[in-house]
């Protein structure tokens, strides 16, 4: 075990990360990537035009073969990240039954604010505390079921889809955005699905992708909500999906750098081996991480049970620390240029959250284990 203040942690290592990329999104772009290997034809052009459109049709089928997303399976490209998506679903689709929001960290309290203030549907609330997850079997399939797969900002996600009821009543709706390309997701098991580009991908902000399912476009066709919906939340017209908007028809006008640029990762995605190699290299980093930790006295997961704990968005307790300590120590990391953005979120507990998602290399997690050591000794004054 390393102990704070061995003569060894005062030491600087010699050794720096060659990406010290380790932020929760945006993410560390995939190994290889720069500007000018983005193709460029699509840009100044109308997202419309019919080069515009067939890239953002190219994004649409890659997306649904790297992530083996079925054919009786939606998928659009809409605005506002994972936010917009998200929000985009539930303005849409709830209120036609009673809904069970699930919460254990700060973006799953966000879609029971929505639920509860702003569409005030009076949602069941299932919580449970950062680091923990609510009694999943209390789940009652006859709601619309609103969950995140893998709590950004506490480190801790759901099993698997086991607990999702094949004969539900209800629609599951899965932000997504820090599971997809990390995990095998079952598609039978999901509804709403949504996640944006800048997390396991490496991509650019303001995008979200939107999955749907079946049964969530028989809700959309076949229900009204009360409330009135924004222009860039209409997915039917007539009573019927809007079906150009799932082949590359966005609501509104996308940055078509930013389609190009997740078109790079895709395709390098699809030329590791797809989802199998992205879900390696993410296990492989996580085992890596896992190890720094498992050495380390002052460091522990804040996820206790290993087998609802995220593999990409990793968040660690840091013995003795507050708020002031993990900046400072954040800091330090960030000045050496061997980490970037590894404080834990601001409404977590005081630690660390270190990304191991598909992008990062895991010679490069290996090497942040001494830095830490480093920055947490000169952090506590050593």
């Amino acid at each position: 075990m390393t102990e704070f203040g061995a003569p060894a942690a005062r030491t600087k290592p010699s050794v720096k990360p060659a990406r010290p990329f380790f932020s929760s999104g945006p993410c560390a772009k995939p190994p290889g990537w720069s500007a000018d290997k983005l193709a460029t034809a699509s840009l100044g052009r109308s997202h419309r035009s019919k080069i515009g459109k067939a890239r953002l049709e190219r994004a649409i089928a890659l997306t649904r073969a790297v992530l083996r997303v079925p054919d009786t399976h939606r998928i659009a490209i809409v605005p506002g990240s994972d936010t917009g998506a998200y929000e985009m679903a539930m303005w849409t689709m709830l209120g036609a039954r009673p809904v069970t929001a699930l919460a254990w960290e700060s973006f799953g309290e966000g879609w029971v604010t929505d639920a509860v203030k702003q569409l005030k549907l009076n949602p069941t609330i299932l919580r449970a505390d950062y680091g923990a997850l609510p009694d999943l079997g209390a789940v009652d399939w006859g709601h619309d079921v609103l969950f995140t797969w893998n709590g950004t900002t506490s480190g801790v996600r759901v099993p698997n889809g086991d607990w999702i009821a094949a004969d539900r009543e209800g629609l599951s709706f899965a932000d997504a955005t820090s599971a997809v390309f990390a995990y095998d997701l079952p598609w039978d098991k999901l509804d709403v699905t949504t996640f944006s580009w800048q997390k396991v991908l490496g991509g650019e902000g303001a995008h979200g992708v939107l999955i749907l399912g079946p049964r969530a476009v028989e809700r959309l066709e076949g229900y009204t909500p009360a409330w009135p919906l924004p222009k860039i939340f209409r997915l039917t017209k007539g009573g019927k999906l809007v079906e150009g908007v799932f082949a590359g028809e966005t609501i509104n006008t996308p940055s078509m750098l930013a389609v190009e640029d997740v078109i790079f990762a895709l395709e390098w995605a699809e030329g590791l081996g797809g989802l199998d190699a992205l879900i390696a290299r993410s296990d492989a980093n996580t085992a890596a991480l896992d190890a720094i930790v498992d050495a380390r006295d002052w460091l522990g997961h804040l996820a206790a049970n290993p087998a609802t704990r995220s593999k990409t968005s990793v968040c660690l307790t840091v013995a003795g620390a507050d708020a002031a300590l993990i900046k400072k120590l954040a800091g330090l990391l960030e000045a050496e240029g061997a980490a970037f953005d590894i404080a834990g979120y601001r409404d977590a507990p005081p630690g660390l959250r270190i990304w191991c998602g598909a992008t990062v290399d895991t010679a490069d997690v290996e090497a942040l284990g001494p830095w830490l050591d480093w920055a947490y000794a000169q952090a506590r004054g050593g």
